[in-house]
């Protein structure tokens, strides 16, 4: 049965299961191993938004497991210009063996997932980043061990993608989740309930003064994602106050993890001295996307 990597929703049941192959594949591969799982499969990859990370990651990593990627672009396909979704995915079904979406809107995203007879992952939409927050708790596990009963702390924009995936991935892993935001950015309550359902603490604050308090791990992320750069001056008027610095660190337990999905735009929501601190690990949390996506892939294609 085809399976689907849309929300962390789908991965409840296998999560730990995804984050310690992606721990496995990476070892074994660093060892001198060979990771050719997926030998003789294509990926093939939408973006309608720009990226870094989420390319390069996914092409590499289909590259180590044996497989190939194709990068397609909205602006060379026939999506761009007119094509349905439906159509999409019913014809590039017949070509490839895994579908990677980035997005714009989360509708498209189900849309094609229903449509397509291969699986779909979610590469980012409008609502859920759930490849980066797969890799941000496998980069936790890594540095802290189990993943039950920590304390994360997020940040910033609490009505974005990463927000709502953190609490759902937070909540399935059984950890503790503060989100702090301006009560006009906090997230959507659908994610809020969802998260409680596992038993763990969630809030949802708007006071900086101890925010990090207690905290295992300290997150955060732009201000202005991509989309909402209309936006700009107002979320900086809004989120003044709310940058992670040095003193905003000092709060959080002497052993806590910065992690930020990057791109950084230091002075905003974190500071240069934080973001290449002793306590930043945003360049393990970037390359364990490539990890964690191979874990994905294999996972998904039901090689393991």
């Amino acid at each position: 049965m085809k399976r689907d990597l849309i929300s962390m929703l789908d991965v409840r049941e296998d999560l730990d299961g995804i984050i310690d192959l992606g721990i496995s594949l990476k070892k074994r591969k660093k060892s001198g191993g060979s990771i050719g799982f997926l030998g003789g499969k294509t990926l093939g990859m939408i973006f309608e938004k720009p990226s870094t990370r989420t390319r390069v990651s996914f092409e590499v990593a289909m590259t180590l497991l044996g497989g190939h990627a194709i990068f397609l672009s909205t602006n060379d396909m026939q999506l761009g210009r007119g094509e349905s979704i439906e159509d999409t995915a019913l014809v590039l079904s017949r070509y490839v063996d895994i579908i990677m979406y980035r997005a714009y809107n989360h509708d498209s995203m189900l849309e094609l997932a229903k449509y397509s007879s291969v699986p779909v992952i979610n590469g980012l939409d409008d609502r859920e980043h759930p490849c980066q927050v797969i890799a941000d708790l496998m980069t936790i596990k890594e540095y802290k061990g189990d993943l039950r009963g920590l304390n994360f702390v997020y940040i910033g924009d609490g009505n974005n993608n990463m927000a709502h995936s953190y609490l759902l991935g937070c909540g399935i892993a059984g950890m503790n989740i503060r989100i702090v935001s301006p009560k006009g950015f906090w997230p959507d309550k659908y994610y809020v309930e969802e998260a409680k359902k596992f038993g763990v603490r969630v809030e949802i604050v708007d006071d900086m003064r101890d925010a990090t308090k207690d905290a295992d791990v300290v997150a955060t992320d732009t201000w202005v994602s991509m989309g909402d750069e209309e936006e700009k001056e107002r979320r900086i008027r809004a989120f003044q106050g709310y940058t992670v610095n040095m003193e905003v660190m000092s709060r959080a337990k002497k052993d806590a993890i910065f992690m930020h999905c990057l791109p950084a735009y230091y002075g905003y929501e974190v500071t240069r001295e934080v973001a290449h601190g002793p306590q930043s690990v945003i360049f393990d949390e970037a390359e364990n996307r490539l990890w964690a996506q191979a874990a994905i892939m294999v996972r998904l294609s039901g090689i393991r």
